[in-house]
């Protein structure tokens, strides 16, 4: 066995799918000297026993667009290494055997049309020809896409290992990692069972071990695994060749051919965790013991769909452990705690459809700081710290595996894991009737008023007008609502201004008592975040940020600081803010003792409402007029009493997602993400015009090579439709984008959504939404829907 290296500028850890192709990109774009080193042997843990579908479509474009990735490069390798990979593109079947299921797999169909996927609804008769074995008494309809397909495992990563070979990188088996080492907090080097690599960066592809080998660098990687099934039979009567897969998810089943036999796999309702230390460093091409009692359910389900299962002989039960994530999604990327440390696991039983474009986009991250594409759905530091508890895990991984094949109902929220965190009103909200849901790990109220658990559907939902009368109240008398779980970021010291002209690209040098809005920029000018800060002092600014942007952007800023006298710290928790907004919130102010009427818009003051010490700042989220007031979280619940006793009634996040669509307002993660710039969101307003901040030389660019604005507001004609997000948008028989945020505009009286378009389109133009393969017509309109007066937000 060759030696070590004394240096590699990457260690890849990890010989799974992840790794392989993580190394393979690595030595493409230029690293010729990154290593991968395994344990044991390269596909041994997950990867060897994949079903190893490859199935295109996914919720979002870049996910979708990254396992095309996937699906080109599989398909190209062979031609590339001489290897074969066992590429058979036979394609899949998504049936539906309900009213609910049908419209989600047509959903999926018109997603798939504004993807570039050829997907294309079917009857029942048509996907019994497909599938000759299976029993479609019950089944409604089906969605058949041509071009998914499935690959050899193991063939595919020694494919991607030969190529990464003759670009000179190198592999190392039987190799252990033993320690991770760091020095101020940034990745040195790797201490292994054959000797220490000193290194620059490591990618971390360790799959069902990737918690515990985080753990040896200082950073939490919330990932557990799971044991997860499939039946093998010998083969039977009727499978000839390949078939497509079969996906019966109502049933929780995927189903394919295996060497003339079936393969039937399910992902149950709850799985079943695996604690850590169980799956050791002898657990090579291992597997689990058969579990026939939990086995069962999903055999009778299976009995059904595939009545010759009924005199198959069977080969064996797999019982293969996979990890999973507390949401559902890899992670990748940098991990906030280490520098240097990249992440690219908690595949979620997708691996093999997912790896071959996630390992390309992580080694985009390595080498040039960012993946290719916004990926910030898999963002490493998504996570809140709270997550990475083991109980917390071992509760909510089963219910992620059982959530594989959920219908895609608007407002569904998980169960487990659930608690971790509460407001300083979490009381008094839920005394006030709030259905609640989790926003990293905070439980916050979506509405009020509620009386049973909500039926999820797609169409008007049950909790419609709870909402209407929460922003009937914002609108007419007054509402609060809840910001508290945004972050707080403080930055204090001498250089704090200069610091907040680096990194931010609004008018960050205004005065003290100044809120200014401004759009956090990388060095390719479009969105890292989107902030809102208050200047408290000279050598005082307190940062807004997203809820669950507050770990990534705190990275952001603390690594962005290196040379400013500055301190960054987390106050989140330290500070409630209540948003009191309405026409009648001015009244309860002066009730209360305050005056806040002095206040101008984005300006804020300190004050006493009730007698505590407040800080109010006048601007709105909502498109009404009012303030947020931050006071100390335990001062909360007597502010909140005194409001309320004078009318003020609480508001959920639905109500304010109504109202800020037709406003008009973007937020990251929706409107706003790393793909698109200020100048293509209507931004351009909140800009410094002299630059002076990070990205400010690629929004010159931009400008100069034509950027406009790309959103939109539609209003659709039909108040009974129901748009929930990444509907394809038509303009004269062609996509040309897709909706973001969807909401009912309660203040406007119809359905409403926030789009992106690819081309620019005329105010009051007429287009139409695909919602389930159904169009819906819709006007567009250049700016917010709805504008109560004095409250338009001014830089």
């Amino acid at each position: 066995m060759a030696n070590l290296p004394a240096h590699a500028s990457v260690v890849v850890i990890g010989g799974g799918i992840m790794g392989c192709s993580t190394l393979y990109h690595l030595a493409k774009m230029g690293v010729t000297d990154a290593i991968l080193i395994e344990r044991n042997k390269l596909t041994s843990g997950t990867t060897w026993h994949s079903a190893a579908q490859v199935r295109a479509l996914r919720h979002s474009h870049n996910l979708t667009r990254m396992i095309q990735y996937s699906v080109d490069l599989y398909s190209q390798l062979e031609q590339e290494t001489g290897q074969n990979v066992g590429w058979i593109q036979k394609g899949s079947l998504s049936i539906a055997t309900n009213a609910d299921r049908m419209t989600h797999i047509k959903r999926q169909e018109a997603l798939a049309h504004a993807y570039g996927i050829d997907a294309r609804s079917i009857s029942a008769g048509e996907a019994k020809e497909r599938w000759p074995l299976m029993n479609a008494d019950d089944v409604l309809g089906a969605v058949w896409s041509p071009e998914d397909g499935r690959v050899s495992p193991s063939d595919v990563c020694a494919a991607l290992i030969k190529a990464a070979k003759g670009l000179g990188a190198k592999l190392f088996e039987n190799t252990g990692v033993t320690g991770i080492l760091t020095k101020d907090g940034r990745i040195t080097g790797v201490e292994t069972t054959q000797g220490t690599v000193m290194c620059d960066a490591i990618a971390l592809c360790t799959g069902l071990w990737s918690r515990e080998v985080g753990a040896m660098a200082g950073a939490e990687v919330p990932a557990l695994a799971c044991e997860h099934f499939y039946l093998l039979t010998k083969p039977i009567d009727g499978i000839v060749g390949n078939t497509p897969t079969l996906s019966d998810h109502d049933n929780h089943l995927y189903i394919r051919d295996d060497s003339g036999g079936l393969l039937v796999g399910c992902f149950e309702p709850m799985g079943k965790p695996i604690a850590p230390g169980i799956l050791d460093e002898s657990f090579e091409f291992g597997l689990l013991g058969e579990d026939w009692d939990h086995f069962e359910p999903m055999m009778e389900l299976a009995l059904h769909r595939l009545p010759a299962l009924e005199t198959a002989e069977v080969k064996m039960l797999l019982n293969g452990p996979e990890s999973f994530t507390p949401d559902g999604t890899f992670m990748l990327g940098e991990t906030a705690e280490t520098k240097g440390l990249f992440l690219g696991c908690g595949m979620n039983s997708v691996g093999m459809a997912s790896g071959g474009g996630a390992g390309m986009n992580l080694a985009h991250c390595i080498v040039h700081g960012h993946p290719a594409y916004d990926l910030s759905e898999a963002d490493a530091k998504r996570f809140a710290p709270v997550f990475n508890s083991l109980d917390h895990l071992m509760a909510r991984a089963p219910e992620i595996l059982g959530t594989h094949y959920d219908i895609a109902y608007p407002g569904k929220q998980l169960a487990t894991a659930r608690n971790l965190r509460a407001l300083p009103l979490d009381a008094e909200y839920r005394k006030a009737g709030a259905h609640m849901g989790q926003v990293y790990g905070w439980e916050r109220p979506l509405y009020f008023g509620k009386t049973s658990e909500p039926t999820l559907k797609f169409a008007r939902p049950d909790w419609f007008e709870n909402v209407a009368a929460e922003v009937k109240a914002a609108h007419e008398d007054a509402a609060i609502f809840d910001a508290s779980p945004f972050g707080k970021i403080d930055v204090k010291g001498p250089d704090a201004e200069a610091f907040m002209l680096k990194t931010c690209a609004g008018y960050m040098g205004r005065a003290a008592g100044s809120v200014i809005y401004s759009a956090v920029l990388n060095h390719r000018g479009t969105f890292e975040s989107d902030i809102t800060v208050q200047r408290i002092a000279d050598d005082h600014y307190r940062l807004s940020v997203g809820t669950n942007a507050i770990k990534r952007d705190l990275t952001w800023f603390t690594r962005a600081s290196e040379g400013f006298d500055v301190v960054l710290k987390d106050v989140t928790e330290d500070w409630a803010v209540l948003g009191l907004m309405g026409p009648k919130a001015a009244g309860i102010a002066r009730a209360l003792g305050g005056n806040l009427d002095d206040i101008a818009y984005f300006k804020h003051a300190e004050s006493t409402l009730a007698g505590i010490p407040v800080r109010a700042a006048r601007l709105s989220y909502v498109g009404e007029a009012g303030w947020e007031i931050s006071c100390k979280s335990s001062d909360a619940p007597t502010l909140y009493a005194a409001m309320t006793k004078l009318g003020a009634r609480p508001a959920g996040l639905f109500a304010q997602t109504s109202m800020r669509v037709e406003k008009g307002f973007c937020a990251m993660g929706h409107e706003l993400d790393s793909d698109i710039n200020p100048l293509e969101c209507g931004l351009d307003f909140a800009l410094r015009k002299k630059g002076g901040f990070t990205g400010a030389e690629a929004l010159e660019k931009s400008r100069a090579a034509g950027a406009v604005n790309k959103i939109i507001s539609l209003t659709l004609d039909d108040d009974q439709a129901n748009p929930i997000g990444h509907e394809p948008i038509y303009l004269d028989g062609k996509i040309i984008g897709q909706t973001r945020t969807c909401a009912f505009g309660y203040r406007v009286g119809k359905p409403i959504a926030l789009g992106h378009v690819s081309t620019p389109v005329a105010d009051g133009a007429t287009v139409q939404v695909d919602i389930a393969r159904e169009m819906f017509t819709a006007t567009v309109t250049l700016g917010p829907l709805f504008d109560a007066d004095g409250s338009r937000m001014k830089a």
